[in-house]
C-alpha cells in the first residue's frame, strides 16, 4: 500500500488549505484502520496532528485543535485534512499514515505559511 499526500502549497497566515491522502497498491480501505495526518517541520521530529478512527471519531493535537479538521470519503477511499487559520508554525511537510504507523512514508506534501 502506498499513501500519497497532496494539496500543499504556499499560503499567507490566516489562510486555508485542504490536503488529500489517496491510497494505491494493494486493496486497502481508508476506513479499515485508524488513520492520521502527521507533519515534520525542519529540525523537528515527525508528529501526529490529527487522527480519525475506524468508527469515525476524531482527535487533534492541541496545536491544531479548532483549526484543522480530519475527514474521509469512503467511496473515494481518500482522507482529507482541512486546515484553516494557518499559522507560520504550521509550516511543515505533511504525511498520512495509519495510527500506529504501518506503511512506508510517501513523499509528503509541503505546506508553507508566510507571515
Amino acid at each position: 500500500v502506498q499513501l500519497q499526500a497532496s494539496g500543499g502549497g504556499l499560503v499567507q497566515a490566516g489562510g486555508s488549505l485542504r490536503l488529500s491522502c489517496a491510497a494505491s497498491g494493494s486493496i486497502f480501505s481508508i476506513n479499515a484502520m485508524d488513520m492520521g495526518w502527521y507533519r515534520q517541520a525542519p529540525g523537528n521530529q515527525r508528529e501526529l496532528v490529527a487522527l480519525i478512527t475506524r468508527a469515525g471519531s476524531t482527535n487533534y493535537a492541541d496545536s491544531v485543535k479548532g483549526r484543522f479538521t480530519i475527514s474521509r470519503d469512503n467511496a473515494k477511499n481518500t482522507m482529507y485534512l482541512q486546515m484553516n487559520s494557518l499559522k507560520p508554525e504550521d509550516t511543515a511537510v505533511y504525511y498520512c499514515n495509519a495510527v500506529p504507523i504501518r506503511f512506508g512514508w510517501g513523499q509528503g506534501t509541503l505546506v508553507t505559511v508566510s507571515s
